[in-house]
């Protein structure tokens, strides 16, 4: 198959053709260097302007000051399960966790290993299908710091805004991350792994307040302590280079063509609400996941009547260039991951899709 078709994945996601477009046409060598961004050294002066500009763009873009310090690591979003509380939860402490999904599932026993995990609410007694209220959360003051996830991949619920707390505030963004204009001065820790809204996997982005990164515990491995990260410019060890260098072209994408993340935001919310309105007009065919106001703006998630109808579905969407969309096995159905890469004919092919699978069944 040499035509691109319409990818729907949860991640690794769909890039920006324009992105890959530009990679491709430098990827032997790029332009006033004569090597390949995957063979100069993450020391040398043309890595320190990819790496300089990567980092003033995704400043720019969230509006970050000299407050916040930005570290590109490994290890994945998984590897920040643990890095958090080994760096901010002290054994004889406790962090509060909400559990709205899958992956602050995953993430509160992490916790668990260094101190104490209290989760303050979970959506399992439900199979997650929401977020929940502030008056919900019975929270701890003296709490090392508040966790959630502001968007479930797999569940397809969101945040619309994050959880009220007197503590700091740390955020598993890894799938809704650069997808609206977010303010950052109640975070002590925002991150991301990149591979669904910010590159390719092997990059995961980590931006931390200064005043809460002070509170780290001494004595940490180097690799596992974000101070040292920051303190190297994001070179302990030898980083994802091409990774990076993708980041900063995607940051360059949603700053110029995209018109900035305000605007990010406006095309992401027209682009869901194709697929939430086919959903709406139909609940008896087209079975939402997740409640009306919780779901998200990134992963839009249904069932059909029957598991036969699924089945077809999705074979009959991969006929018409529709790929990708079999949703997770603890949720079943239907999963459309619409990024920022998404165009919009895309959403709208999968709509009209939709609907015609519909008055045929």
């Amino acid at each position: 198959m040499s035509e691109r078709v319409f990818n729907f994945c949860a991640g690794p996601a769909a890039l920006p053709l324009p992105v890959l477009e530009e990679a491709q046409r430098d990827l032997l060598a790029l332009p006033g260097v004569g090597m390949s961004v995957m063979e100069i050294s993450h020391r040398s002066k043309w890595f320190d302007e990819i790496l300089g500009e990567a980092e003033a763009n995704l400043r720019e873009l969230l509006g970050l000051g000299d407050d916040h310090a930005v570290a590109f690591v490994q290890g994945g979003g998984q590897m920040q399960f643990s890095m958090v509380p080994i760096n901010f939860l002290a054994a004889d402490a406790s962090a509060d966790y909400v559990v709205t999904g899958s992956w602050s599932r995953k993430a509160a026993p992490e916790a668990d290993k260094e101190g104490a995990a209290r989760v303050v609410w979970t959506g399992e007694e439900h199979n997650y299908d929401r977020v929940p209220t502030d008056a919900e959360l019975e929270l701890d003051p003296e709490a090392s710091y508040l966790y959630f996830t502001s968007n479930e991949t797999i569940q397809g619920v969101q945040f619309e805004e994050p959880p009220a707390a007197d503590v700091a505030l740390v955020c598993d963004a890894s799938s809704d991350f650069l997808s609206r204009p977010l303010d950052l001065s109640r975070y002590g820790v925002y991150y991301a792994c990149a591979q669904k809204n910010a590159g390719p996997a092997g990059l995961s982005v980590v931006i931390l307040r200064r005043d809460f990164l002070e509170r780290r515990k001494t004595g940490l491995h180097s690799m596992l302590d974000y101070g040292k990260h920051v303190e190297a410019g994001s070179r302990l060890n030898t980083p994802p280079t091409f990774a990076i260098y993708l980041f900063l072209l995607i940051t360059r994408w949603l700053k110029g063509p995209m018109g900035g993340l305000a605007a990010v935001e406006e095309f992401n919310r027209e682009k869901a609400a194709l697929l939430y309105d086919v959903i709406d007009a139909s609940p008896d065919f087209f079975l939402g996941h997740a409640l009306r106001d919780c779901r998200s703006t990134m992963n839009v998630t249904f069932r059909l009547p029957s598991d036969e109808l699924d089945q077809r579905f999705l074979a009959e969407a991969e006929q018409n260039g529709l790929f990708q969309l079999k949703g997770h096995r603890s949720v079943g159905g239907i999963r459309a991951s619409i990024y920022n890469a998404m165009p919009r004919d895309g959403v709208v092919a999968l709509r009209d899709f939709m609907v015609d699978f519909r008055d045929r069944s």
